[in-house]
């Protein structure tokens, strides 16, 4: 299968991470007296860029200097909160050591800092396993734009076409169907109807196999 790739996402994807920033985010906003409901997390927080969600919750443009010392400060909260607590989502190192024993080129793009996805990678120790890393210090436009899959595809070596990305979020199915590439939505986050309409759905990684991803991939190659 080596003209073929599969492309993860981190949070909500490789780990369930989003109770942690929703707990990192209430720390932060508290401090700072920022209001907001459950509702306004699920809708503005979950698969978006932190310029979008301090953005929204502030209720006024954070840009520049402010933007890196907030973004620090509540990326440094949840990496403290959750660091003696990552864990994969279930199956997800026994499916990746098949999509590599399957001969699978592989790789990881979030909108979340290098530095978290570093914590992770560190944890669970996959990083050798993925020929493209991608965090959102590698792109200049954030989910929903397609940039980070277009890259990833590239870095790989195949059109996104002939690639499965997996994706928890509205924004980051998006950014995968807008890159051209079969999506398998990871619902961890949000229900089916909350996400646009995905090739195949799982829980997780006990939901799909190695023929699952050669099924998607064959239609639009046969």
């Amino acid at each position: 299968m080596d003209n073929y790739a599969v492309i993860f996402d981190m949070d909500g994807v490789i780990a369930h991470t989003n109770p942690y920033h929703t707990e990192a985010f209430k720390q932060f906003f508290d401090k700072y007296r920022v209001p907001y409901t459950e509702q306004e997390f699920e809708d503005h927080m979950y698969g978006k860029h932190n310029s979008y969600i301090m953005n929204y919750f502030f209720k006024r443009v954070i840009e520049g200097d402010e933007f890196i010392r907030l973004e620090q400060e509540k990326e440094g909260l949840f990496r403290e909160i959750y660091k003696t607590q990552v864990k994969p989502i279930d199956g997800f190192l026994t499916f990746l050591a098949a999509l590599k024993a399957e001969g699978f080129r592989t790789g990881v793009a979030t909108s979340a800092p290098r530095a978290n996805l570093d914590l992770i990678m560190d944890g669970l120790g996959f990083e050798f396993q993925m020929e493209s890393i991608l965090a959102s210090e590698d792109v200049t436009a954030h989910k929903p734009d397609p940039e980070i899959y277009l890259k990833s595809a590239s870095n790989l070596g195949v059109s996104p076409a002939n690639c499965v990305i997996f994706e928890d979020s509205f924004s980051g199915v998006s950014a995968a169907i807008n890159a051209g590439a079969n999506v398998v939505g990871v619902l961890t986050s949000h229900t089916k109807e909350q996400l646009p309409p995905c090739r195949y759905y799982i829980s997780d990684y006990h939901d799909i196999s190695i023929d699952h991803i050669k099924q998607l991939l064959t239609p639009r190659h046969a």
